[in-house]
């Protein structure tokens, strides 16, 4: 995939909320870093510094975390047109707590903090732009939180299916089980009974 088609991908995404003048694209393509990294690999680890935030122009990526007995705990899938990172590790600029690793090969687009921070001062649309994005995000947390307290896995199930559509085929159901807090066998008789 060639350079310009990558900005493409990102400039309709930001263009769903803000318009942009040929020059303040130019500008915001300006401080992108492609990133192209295989299947099984980690973009993150705990104990990084996140400096920078990323947007998926192809593949799947998984953000999760490991208890203290070792058990896994996914909390993001991102895939085309997502953002994902260690969030709380990137504005906070503390060391990452989360994995976040390729399901598939992956195209991505990093935007380093301190350059975001210029082009913030510089062109403020930008601001508004990440900070929807953020709000958005914060509201689909708590959604989901609310959701696992007080819906049963089949509603969890088919509400992942609407978040997230045609992932199943990319993503192991053993994952998506983990995602929904589900045994993997829950989550088989759930979907024959949906199917």
């Amino acid at each position: 995939m060639k350079v310009d088609d990558l900005h493409t991908n990102i400039l309709n995404h930001l263009t769903k909320v803000i318009s942009l003048t040929e020059s303040e694209q130019q500008e915001f393509t300006s401080i992108l870093e492609d990133i192209r990294i295989s299947k099984k690999n980690f973009l993150i680890e705990p104990g990084d510094l996140v400096n920078s935030e990323y947007y998926v122009v192809s593949g799947c990526l998984k953000a999760y975390y490991l208890d203290e007995t070792g058990d896994k705990h996914i909390i993001q899938f991102a895939v085309e047109d997502w953002w994902i990172s260690d969030f709380e590790a990137f504005f906070n600029k503390v060391p990452a707590k989360l994995y976040v690793e390729t399901i598939e090969d992956s195209v991505l687009l990093a935007i380093n903090r301190e350059a975001l921070e210029i082009l913030y001062t510089r062109i403020p649309k930008f601001e508004r732009f990440f900070r929807i994005k953020t709000t958005n995000a914060f509201v689909s947390l708590r959604t989901r939180i609310l959701s696992t307290l007080q819906k049963s896995g089949k509603e969890r199930y088919l509400e992942f299916c609407e978040t997230y559509p045609k992932i199943e085929q990319r993503v192991p159901n053993y994952h998506i089980a983990n995602y929904l807090g589900l045994k993997p066998e829950s989550l088989s008789r759930i979907r024959k009974e949906v199917l």
